[in-house]
């Protein structure tokens, strides 16, 4: 494929090292899952975040195939559709009936949703308009997605705490979002880089506030803002994720009681130590 032809190297390497970097992204949610698994229960975490990463990689595999000579750019998203799509069927396994139902709905909405860009998107429109159209709809997804994380970035700062931003997680969400916006730039497809350009310094701030609020004295808050601290963090944790091109990305939430005793616990020992 042209993808492939060796007059665009660099878009090459771009592409293949935006792949490596994309799937350490996607593996962050593993522990979470080996936690389910261990527990045999959801633990009040909720699935909107993987079904987001599920839809975002939809559309965007979509406006790959439309667009065409974007293998690179399939090959990323078909392995998101496969990670999140794991990470749903576990989720499902050990839900309850209750969040078991809403995630159905949830996929089912999923569903519906691109079914609809598609239908829209496909008949009336051809050629450059429709690839445009779906590729612009993909950025204002992936923007939208990408506004969740400043919730962190707020609570570090209030907090002066970095205990539960993720330093990893942060480094390979800049990372990836260099490698995805240098693929779309010498593509000279401004809808694969916009989104990434956003990605880029969100990751960035994230590393710099982790570098000055390191060795900060927290500043101890109420129990109910730990607790919000603690659900935003597993949001960031997501995606998202990310959402760059591909993940979306992202975030993790806990709702219901056990996932509030969880979080008591986590609170009692970190005011132990």
């Amino acid at each position: 494929m042209a993808i492939l032809d060796l007059h665009h190297p660099w878009l090459l390497v771009f592409g293949i090292l935006g792949n490596i970097i994309s799937i350490f992204v996607y593996l962050a949610p593993v522990s979470i899952f080996i936690r389910i698994y261990k527990a045999k229960s959801t633990m009040g975490y909720h699935s909107v975040p993987y079904v987001v990463a599920i839809f975002s990689s939809m559309l965007w595999m979509y406006y790959a195939f439309i667009k065409k000579n974007a293998t690179l750019l399939i090959s990323i998203n078909s392995i998101g559709i496969v990670f999140e799509t794991i990470y749903i069927l576990i989720f499902l396994v050990f839900a309850s009936s209750k969040a078991r139902r809403n995630t159905l709905k949830e996929l089912f909405l999923c569903i519906g949703g691109f079914s609809l860009i598609f239908v829209v998107s496909w008949f009336p429109f051809s050629g450059a308009i429709r690839v445009s159209l779906v590729g612009w709809i993909c950025v204002a997804f992936s923007i939208a997605v990408f506004a969740s994380p400043l919730s962190i970035v707020l609570q570090v700062f209030r907090t002066k705490s970095v205990e539960f931003l993720p330093f990893y997680l942060s480094f390979f969400l800049t990372l990836s979002a260099v490698l995805w916006f240098g693929y779309g730039l010498i593509m000279k497809d401004l809808r694969i880089a916009l989104p990434n350009i956003l990605g880029f310094f969100l990751g960035l701030l994230q590393i710099l506030l982790y570098a000055i609020y390191r060795n900060a004295k927290p500043v101890v808050e109420e129990n109910k803002n730990a607790q919000e601290h603690v659900v935003n963090v597993e949001m960031l944790a997501g995606t998202s994720n990310n959402q760059l091109v591909h993940p979306v990305d992202s975030g993790r939430n806990i709702s219901g009681d056990d996932g509030l005793t969880e979080i008591n616990m986590e609170n009692n020992n970190h005011q132990g130590e």
